[in-house]
């Protein structure tokens, strides 16, 4: 679902009770080629000047300041409740039972993905790209989640923009990733004809399959590809250099 939230077209999914989230485009900053416009990633190669008023602008659209990672493909989980922590934590993930606590995910073909339980009582936030999905990044978030709050009941994720299944030629090394965890995983790639040792995978298949295996009850897609809608996303798969969205998510009334 596409909408405008403080001048920034944005996509979001279904509604959730007590939960916010959206993911930003690449429309509504002040970026210029090839990060235009809205990047809000300090590492992509971008003028710094031009992604702190970026961030400002969404920092206008949320109620307090994001906690923005310093994300390095892995799995591991901060608490965004917790005291004195450091700037841009090196994780990809991030957790909060505090009405407010932004969380924040940035991407440009990896899948953010945001759960929640049904009462709004904790919140999660993953940068889910293939390294980080196959090494568990959705299960360490939701067993942070249900370690902060053990009584909420039916968890239910959004998984947003990313690269989709006719875009992600991967190598025998992607597939061993997932299969050697679970063989079933298989079905999510596709060979590629004529080319041996290259699949098609369904990042967005594997996440889905990932989530509802560790017990999450409803996951819905957002069916959108960074890759192929040039005009409204982010790729790094398909510029090279280019710009990073982001998952901004919180607890508590819109």
């Amino acid at each position: 679902m596409e909408c405008v939230i403080a001048s920034l077209p944005v996509v979001t999914g279904p509604g959730w009770a007590s939960v916010n989230y959206f993911c930003t485009t690449r429309a509504g900053g002040v970026g210029v080629a090839p990060h235009d416009t809205l990047n809000l990633g300090r590492r992509a190669g971008d003028d710094p000047d031009t992604v702190t008023e970026n961030r400002r602008r969404v920092r206008a659209a949320v109620p307090a300041e994001p906690l923005w990672l310093r994300q390095v493909h892995g799995s591991e989980v901060v608490d965004a409740d917790a005291p004195d922590l450091p700037d841009e934590p090196a994780v990809d993930a991030s957790v909060t039972a505090q009405p407010g606590r932004v969380l924040a995910i940035m991407v440009a073909d990896c899948l953010p993905v945001v759960i929640a339980d049904v009462d709004g009582r904790v919140l999660g936030a993953a940068h889910a790209g293939w390294r980080g999905l196959s090494s568990g990044v959705l299960e360490h978030t939701l067993a942070a989640m249900r370690a902060k709050a053990p009584a909420a009941t039916h968890l239910r994720a959004w998984v947003g923009p990313g690269i989709g299944p006719q875009a992600f030629e991967v190598g025998q090394d992607v597939l061993d990733a997932f299969i050697q965890d679970d063989p079933a995983t298989e079905r999510y790639f596709t060979p590629r004809a004529g080319l041996s040792g290259k699949w098609l995978a369904d990042l967005a298949g594997l996440a889905d399959y990932r989530l509802r295996r560790a017990g999450v009850q409803e996951v819905s897609l957002s069916g959108m590809c960074t890759v192929s809608e040039s005009d409204r996303f982010f790729s790094y798969r398909r510029d090279g250099e280019t710009g990073r969205m982001a998952l901004l998510a919180w607890l508590g009334p819109a």
